[in-house]
């Protein structure tokens, strides 16, 4: 099936993502619980100033059973309402993707959770790219635990021109310039760094793009007709969207729509639909995408250490190719609703799911903050609150 790779993308600047266990039984409680009403959830959302628009799709056991859309396309009210089903960034949702890829690898026989960075590129030991990357295994990688830095450091944030094309090498050589700060394999320290590095890794030992990889393992076993990672840059998403804007460094809001951030990749790239970023996380708890043991190596052990620029550790359930996550909404007596949340420049994504995944509520805010700004999250986990938990 063919896709449009249409350019541009707002990489993952403080992206993040969350892997819970999902059980593959069903539940019948899942289809018989009382949701809030999506559309009083997002007008809610969208009378915050920090708001732009919002669109977000509820599923049940892959129907849609509610959609919403509330604010507008552009920036003071202008360019009419988005339509619900437009495309958007996920950001660090793209993560647990790369993963799918590098693990369905491994049970293919073609890698190996423990073989060596330095043996898997070469080129990383033989420039000096990665720092001890013989010592480094494949499932640090995905686990986060390599302790390779984050290329998308706050030190570096201002090194990066946003009308350059940056291949995803040229990122790998930008970390080797901050210091380790941890052994291989010893505690969870999320960096993007890892995630190019298996981007690569994928392209090697499959000898297709990452693009093209994704469509054939994910995209199409799953149903996603209208979802893509970008490889041409500068540009939008294709076809009507939503605009988020950030802050330049007078203060005035910048639409970052076109910026060409390429530092996405494998760590942030994929634009993606509610339905499809649904029918992904559906897949992905029935295990149709990896079987139970491989899954469980992509949400890898519990974190307990600090994470990057001094954000708190996430709970012990926690692990894997995540970064720091918001905690799981409690709705009364029920299983907590889990969140997967994606951020950058210009908008925040997240879709929650229900522990059984026969429910999502997938959720697209564009922004007129700031996505650091911390004001910006609470506003979408108050949404997913009036959906799942309308007693609240």
């Amino acid at each position: 099936m063919n896709r449009a790779t249409a350019a541009g993308f707002a990489g993952l600047a403080c992206a993040m993502l969350t892997l819970s266990t999902l059980p593959a039984a069903a539940d019948p409680a899942a289809s018989q619980a009382r949701l809030g009403d999506v559309q009083q959830a997002l007008d809610a959302l969208a009378k915050s100033p920090q708001v732009v628009g919002a669109i977000g799709e509820v599923y049940v056991d892959g129907e849609r059973v509610d959609r919403g859309s509330a604010g507008t396309r552009l920036l003071n009210g202008k360019g009419g309402k988005i339509p619900t089903g437009s495309r958007f960034r996920v950001g660090s949702q793209t993560k647990q993707m790369t993963g799918v890829v590098v693990l369905q690898l491994v049970k293919e026989g073609k890698l190996k959770l423990d073989d060596k960075l330095s043996d898997l590129l070469p080129q990383v030991a033989e420039k000096d790219l990665v720092e001890r990357a013989g010592e480094i295994t494949l499932q640090q990688l995905v686990q986060h635990t390599s302790g390779i830095p984050n290329f998308f450091d706050d030190k570096l944030v201002g090194t990066f021109d946003f009308t350059t094309y940056y291949p995803p090498i040229e990122l790998v050589k930008k970390s080797r310039t901050l210091p380790r700060t941890q052994e291989p394999g010893e505690k969870f320290s999320y960096s993007n760094t890892n995630y190019m590095l298996l981007g690569l890794i994928i392209e090697k030992y499959t000898k297709h793009t990452l693009a093209a990889e994704f469509e054939r393992r994910v995209f199409d076993p799953v149903g996603m007709d209208d979802s893509y990672l970008p490889t041409t840059f500068p540009g939008g998403i294709k076809g009507p969207h939503g605009h988020g804007y950030f802050p330049d460094s007078t203060g005035k809001l910048r639409d970052v729509d076109r910026l060409n951030m390429s530092y996405g990749y494998a760590a942030g790239g994929v634009i993606s639909t509610a339905h499809d970023i649904s029918a992904f996380q559906r897949a992905f708890a029935q295990n149709r995408l990896l079987p139970e043991e491989l899954k469980k190596v992509l949400m890898g052990p519990p974190r307990s250490a600090p994470q990057p620029s001094g954000q708190p550790s996430g709970p012990p359930s926690e692990g894997g190719s995540g970064q720091q996550q918001p905690p799981a909404l409690p709705c009364g007596g029920q299983p907590a609703i889990m969140p997967l949340k994606g951020s950058a420049p210009g908008f925040n994504a997240v879709t929650f799911t229900s522990p059984d995944g026969r429910m999502q509520f997938a959720l697209s805010a564009t922004l007129a903050v700031s996505n650091l700004d911390e004001s910006v999250h609470p506003l979408l986990v108050k949404a997913a609150e009036a959906v799942f938990c309308p007693q609240k």
